[in-house]
């Protein structure tokens, strides 16, 4: 690895950003020392973040080109082979030491998560408990979940057959901006832990977060090498880490999502896409309305709604319709919006410039075309930069954008509804499936209800985190909204390769001794119809 910043540059490497009730910043000696572990040349090109929060230069780190991905890829895979050979159990205690760790440095995290991502610091906490949550999972469970499995074979007693899992060698992840830390490192702790390497590629937005988070996995015993991080914009230096990595994990885009799929597909490798999202929340007719409307305020504006589970539908049973919108429209008038970093703000920053510019058109759009905002609708630049308002939209039609495309910020529309039926249809008329999440005293109902969504998680009285917290299920999105699936057996086995080992005892299917072919036949005959009698699966 490249060592790419000097003490002599230290002062460009960052930028000290001020705020009320404290000199919050990001210290130029720790961003030089992080900028080390980025794989780029001595002469490798700049790169200048902004700080959502203030609109000014937060932290200057080097641009990793195709060649330096050519270099951290050979690098992993030299470390792989040595990672890879280590007992599980010694792979998992690393996770657990960084479980530690990360509550350690918990508001030192988030106060960079909130300098990159500009959101609250409640939804920051967010970030710090999901990654304790999956290091303590795949700590305590990848031995059960790597182990050995025996499988009925072909000839009961004679046939013995053994699933073994192998790692893929360098998993390549490209981790998105809106949660820097998390998505960044839920998804390489499995893949570490099974025995990969990662090649790490986070978004140019939020690459000092995921650089800290790496530091403290080193710091719990991870090798050095095992993990590279290269950083540069998506169609060079993550393009490079498609096209060379032994798996993709991605997370973003529904368009860049396809376009790693037709890479991967050409190059026969796996790969796992949690993509875009258009989420439903249905408030039924029997909902209890303070409980539900808690979960649809922090549903629907999370990370100022910059979260793919978060809810841009709100779908309200008519019999109800009234007594919730009127206290939802209350609760969120009510929201403390704020770009400073200390609690008790409730919604916090977008992301940039770009992201202000697509909510301000989606509204814009929806009020031109007749739909009533009911409150929000405009940007809070007296707050910060890129501030807008949690905004509520009524009377949304199919020509409006905000109907059918992601709009990924503080936006929700309400769909008064006579059914559970029609709650239903509205939740499956999209092209994405990623989450939705339905309000019921009936326990029944709200499963029965969930079962009938294409979505690939469900949360029923809850918004969200009920899916996202319980990390021993799986999670991914239906139809547009990716393929595969993070977290529980599926989110580790797929960092990994299948092998079937067989041994036949005795005798083998090739015949006995002094019989005929035509007798064996008939003596394999009457096996399959024991076997089936004696109900083996």
């Amino acid at each position: 690895m490249t060592q790419v910043l000097t003490d002599a540059s230290i002062e460009h490497s960052a930028t000290i950003v001020e705020f009320p009730g404290g000199d919050h910043r990001v210290d130029p000696k720790r961003v030089a020392r992080l900028a080390r572990r980025v794989v780029a040349g001595p002469d490798a090109e700049q790169s200048v973040s902004i700080c959502p929060m203030t609109g000014q230069p937060l932290a200057t780190l080097p641009v990793s080109t195709p060649e330096d991905v050519t270099v951290a890829m050979s690098a992993a895979r030299a470390a792989q082979r040595g990672w890879a050979a280590l007992p599980v159990q010694r792979r998992a205690a690393v996770l657990l030491r960084f479980h530690d760790l990360v509550l350690e440095h918990e508001s030192e995290l988030m106060d960079l998560i909130q300098l990159e991502a500009g959101k609250a610091r409640r939804h920051a906490f967010e970030e710090i408990a999901d990654c304790a949550i999956v290091a303590r999972h795949y700590g305590r469970r990848a031995s059960a979940y790597l182990s050995d499995t025996r499988h009925l074979g072909a000839l009961p007693v004679l046939t013995q057959t053994v699933e073994a899992h192998h790692p893929k060698g360098v998993v390549g992840i490209i981790s998105p901006w809106n949660y820097p830390l998390s998505l960044a490192i839920t998804d390489a702790l499995p893949a570490l832990v099974a025995g990969n390497a990662v090649v790490l590629r986070p978004d140019q937005k939020c690459r000092v977060t995921a650089l800290a988070g790496m530091e403290l996995l080193v710091e719990a015993g991870l090798p050095q090498d095992v993990v590279q991080i290269v950083l540069g914009p998506g169609g060079t230096t993550g393009q490079a880490v498609v096209e060379q990595a032994d798996y993709v994990c991605f997370t973003g885009s529904t368009p860049t999502g396809r376009r790693i799929a037709e890479t991967a597909a050409r190059r026969l490798i796996g790969y796992s896409l949690e993509l875009g999202g258009k989420n439903t929340m249905y408030i039924a007719d029997d909902a209890h309305l303070d409980r539900a409307v808690e979960g649809a305020v922090r549903g629907c504006f999370s990370s100022a709604g910059q979260l793919c589970i978060s809810a841009e539908r709100l779908v309200v049973h008519e019999r109800i319709h009234d007594a919730f919108v009127g206290r939802f429209i209350q609760a969120v008038e009510a929201m403390r919006i704020g770009t400073e970093l200390r609690w008790g703000i409730d919604m916090g920053s977008l992301v940039g410039q770009e992201q202000l510019e697509l909510v301000s058109a989606h509204v814009e759009d929806a009020r031109a075309k007749g739909a009533t905002v009911l409150t929000g609708g405009r940007a809070r630049p007296d707050l910060g930069p890129f501030c807008y308002e949690p905004t509520v939209l009524e009377g949304v039609t199919p020509q409006m954008r905000c109907r059918d495309e992601e709009t990924f910020g503080p936006v929700v529309s309400i769909y008064p509804v006579a059914s559970d039926d029609e709650a239903v249809a509205i939740a499956n008329d999209t092209d994405y499936g990623l989450n939705a999440s339905v309000w019921t005293r009936d326990g029944r109902r709200g499963r029965e209800l969930a079962r009938r969504i294409h979505s690939g998680t469900v949360n029923v009285n809850e918004a969200y985190a009920a899916a996202w917290g319980s990390v021993g299920a799986p999670m991914g999105g239906m139809k547009d909204s990716g393929v595969g699936r993070r977290h529980g057996r599926e989110g580790i086995l797929k960092y990994t390769e299948s092998q079937n080992i067989a041994v036949q005892r005795i005798t083998g299917f090739g015949g006995l001794p002094g019989m005929s072919d035509q007798r064996f036949a008939a003596l394999l005959n009457t096996s399959l119809k024991v076997m089936k009698m004696v109900r083996l699966p």
